[in-house]
């Protein structure tokens, strides 16, 4: 009896007792989609977050004038250490970018500015900044009312402005702000948007107390040469994030003219995202997920074994009579093994089509808008499955391979 032959004995077998093979790779199949199921509900959910959170600012980092923190400041505030990013240094990188990704530039202007409206003003505590039509999209920031500044108005230094939800309550409290002129800084500006409600200041970051005005205009109010513009640079691919990132570094350098082996004269920020955190979190539950599935499957190997012994006990005197037709015990092994290895892969088959339905699924209910096929995870059910096949199947081959052929003859 060859090994061909084996496999025919094995599928035949398996036939005749469909029930039971089919109830035997049911208990794999679970095992197998709980395994499969988890993580790619959790590989789906990832991939649904870093979309969300690319959005957000994600995957980006941030170019500004480099600073020290000033331990006898009050407040450790920090002071910069090297010469002010300059505009046109900025822009000139924004045109030089070759990477599939947005820049947008961004310049301070005050914290504390009073904005008036006919007779009703802001305390002075409302934040100005300078920005392109890059920057809202970047910060992940809403226009509740109008609209985002054109990118014609940021070259020209239109006066318009984009308001904060709490400078609109304050100064609008019953009528609609856009296209009413507000005054801060000594001019007057068209608001043309109105921000969604934020809560706080961010942080330092734009807030609810925040005026965007073109960033053209910015320059014309603060008449400075020691102005530094910030540069945030959106990666849209995470893939290449590590890859933009040097060649922006590359390009700077180049424009601002750093010796070679010399310290950057800018510095480079990585922004802190929750999609890293989450990574973390993903991780973790990975190896939960996997747990729970190896767990299961050991079960299901558990329930198999005792399957192919109860098979071994039933088919002693077909083993006798194949042992006296010549059969030797290693075929006798590896007919019982096929049989194992046989069951097991139908039922993963079953449960990675189950568990990708499920884990997909699951990733849908929870928000994910991806239909992620796990070719991976596939891959490891199916040499799992044929690792619990051959572990499930020794013993009871081993002992079909060892029985007595006269006393299996005997068998009733």
């Amino acid at each position: 009896m060859n090994f061909l032959e084996n496999i025919k004995v094995a599928l035949n077998s398996i036939r005749e007792n469909t029930l039971r093979t089919v109830l035997t790779a049911l208990i794999i199949a679970i095992g197998i989609m709980a395994l499969v199921g988890i993580l790619t509900a959790v590989d789906g959910i990832q991939a649904s977050v870093n979309d969300s959170f690319a959005d957000l600012g994600a995957n980006s980092f941030d170019i500004g004038q480099k600073t020290a923190q000033n331990k006898h400041q009050r407040g450790g505030r920090k002071k910069p250490v090297s010469p002010p990013i300059r505009h046109y240094e900025a822009k000139e990188l924004k045109q030089k970018m070759s990477f599939s990704g947005v820049i947008g530039i961004s310049v301070f202007v005050t914290f504390n500015a009073e904005v008036k409206y006919g007779s009703i003003s802001t305390n002075p505590n409302s934040q100005v900044l300078g920005i392109d039509e890059n920057y809202l999209g970047q910060q992940g920031l809403e226009i509740k009312f109008g609209r985002n500044l054109f990118a014609q108005e940021v070259e020209n230094g239109a006066a318009t402005a984009i308001i904060g939800s709490e400078i609109a309550d304050k100064l609008f409290p019953k009528s609609n702000p856009i296209n009413r002129f507000i005054t801060m800084l000594g001019k007057r500006y068209q608001v043309v948007g109105v921000l969604e409600k934020k809560g706080g200041n961010m942080g330092g970051a734009v807030g609810d107390r925040s005026v965007l005005i073109p960033l053209e205009n910015a320059r014309t109010v603060l008449r400075s040469e020691d102005i530094s513009f910030d540069i945030k640079v959106k990666v849209l691919n995470p893939a290449e994030f590590n890859q933009v990132m040097d060649e922006a570094r590359g390009l700077m350098r180049k424009i601002r003219h750093d010796l070679p082996n010399t310290e950057d004269s800018f510095e480079i920020k990585k922004s802190e995202t929750l999609a890293e955190s989450m990574g973390e979190v993903t991780g973790y539950l990975k190896i939960g997920g996997f747990l729970v599935g190896f767990i299961t499957l050991m079960g299901a190997s558990i329930g198999l074994m005792n399957i192919m012994l109860v098979s071994v006990t039933e088919r002693t005197r077909e083993i006798g009579i194949r042992k006296a037709l010549g059969a030797t015990p290693r075929r006798i092994q590896e007919q019982f093994l096929i049989e194992a290895i046989v069951i097991c892969q139908l039922g993963g088959v079953a449960g990675i089509i189950f568990g990708i339905l499920a884990g997909n699924g699951v990733a849908q209910l929870l928000g994910s808008q991806h239909f992620f096929v796990p070719w991976f995870w596939m891959f490891v059910g199916v040499v799992v499955c044929i690792i619990v096949g051959v572990i499930a199947g020794f013993y009871p081959s081993y002992k079909a391979s060892r029985l007595d052929p006269i006393e299996a003859l005997r068998f009733e």
